[in-house]
């Protein structure tokens, strides 16, 4: 519904990861909202079956595709919503080949709105931040994903945002928290900045964020996280929310704003105990109002917490000797004795 109201103009929109779980969303909100789609699939007999018969399909590999290759794919597009990621063969991240090579010059970039909208993750400087800043933001800096952090990929996705923001191409990139398919229910698409923003993420409100980004005149230049306010109605247009944030050119929010942004995210936090440092990776919020899960701040990660992290990254293509167990070492840099 927020795509269809953010919406002012029908675009052609290519979309990379068009077959996965977020992408089929993002082409649902895209054909809702009256935009045309050219899907960019490694596969094309999956893309069939699971794709409307309405979304052109095109066959492109991001993980050996050169930019020639690109530019014929999104021949006749106006716009880009990049939702893929993954690991090529030589364990590079697909999002920062895609921004570095793919991505410049594919879409011809009109008008003052984004021509490029990168999906990324929330929390992908904390793993740079000093010590102190880590401290003073615990609530957010020691929780699951930060913690084990498997394969870098939060420092990698970074690179890839940082690498966007280069190119010259208009863009827009969104943060989103911990995205959640089921099991969270839409509400208000909750925009802020300073990366700190902790919590749950609607599937269906970040696939609509994405696409009503496209039309605003006041989403580009900027990065931005997203959660999901639960049970608030979304707004009629994110206009108003888009131009309070600041412009990336502007550089890093004051220190003093992250604090105040943060003080004010922790009172958004989902459950009764508000506090994510309790968290175990693949464990919720209300497990920890429970007493099921009870992490003590600053513990290690568990043997369960690895095997889960690890086979996230497995499912994202990262691929090792030595079995699992070894995957998992190199991964997350442990010893033989953790």
């Amino acid at each position: 519904m927020l795509a269809l109201l953010c919406s002012s103009a029908a675009y052609n929109v290519a979309v990379t990861g068009a077959t996965g779980r977020t992408g089929r969303l993002v082409v649902d909100s895209l054909l809702k909202s009256g935009h045309s789609v050219t899907a960019l699939v490694r596969d094309g007999d999956k893309a069939a079956s699971v794709l409307p018969a309405a979304v052109a399909c095109r066959e492109l590999d991001l993980a050996t595709a050169g930019a020639e290759e690109m530019r014929t794919a999104c021949a006749g597009a106006d716009k880009l919503i990049w939702c893929a990621t993954g690991f090529t063969d030589a364990g590079e991240l697909i999002d920062v080949r895609g921004m570095k090579e793919l991505v410049p010059g594919a879409i011809a970039a009109t008008g003052e709105t984004p021509a490029v909208v990168m999906l990324s993750s929330a929390g992908v400087t904390r793993p740079a931040w000093d010590d102190a800043k880590k401290a003073r933001l615990i609530g957010c800096s020691d929780i699951p994903i930060i913690r084990l952090n498997p394969g870098g990929i939060l420092g990698k996705k970074c690179e890839a945002e940082q690498a966007l923001r280069e190119s010259g191409v208009p863009y827009c990139v969104v943060r989103p928290t911990g995205l959640k398919f089921e099991g969270w229910p839409q509400g208000r698409p909750f925009l802020s900045q300073g990366d700190v923003a902790v919590g749950r993420c609607n599937a269906v409100d970040l696939a609509e964020t994405l696409v009503g980004v496209l039309g605003e005149a006041a989403a580009a230049g900027k990065t931005f996280e997203l959660f999901t306010l639960a049970g608030y109605p979304p707004p009629n247009s994110l206009s108003p929310a888009l131009e309070r944030l600041s412009a990336d050119a502007a550089g890093p929010l004051p220190e003093a704003a992250v604090d105040a942004a943060y003080d004010l995210l922790q009172q958004c936090l989902p459950g009764e105990e508000q506090d994510a440092t309790k968290l175990e990776m693949g464990r919720t919020y209300e497990q920890v109002d429970s007493g099921e899960v009870r992490r003590e701040s600053g513990a290690p990660p568990t043997e369960r917490e690895l095997s889960v992290a690890g086979g996230a990254l497995e499912g994202m293509g990262a691929r090792g000797s030595g079995g699992k167990r070894g995957l998992l070492k190199r991964l997350f840099r442990i010893g033989a004795s953790s």
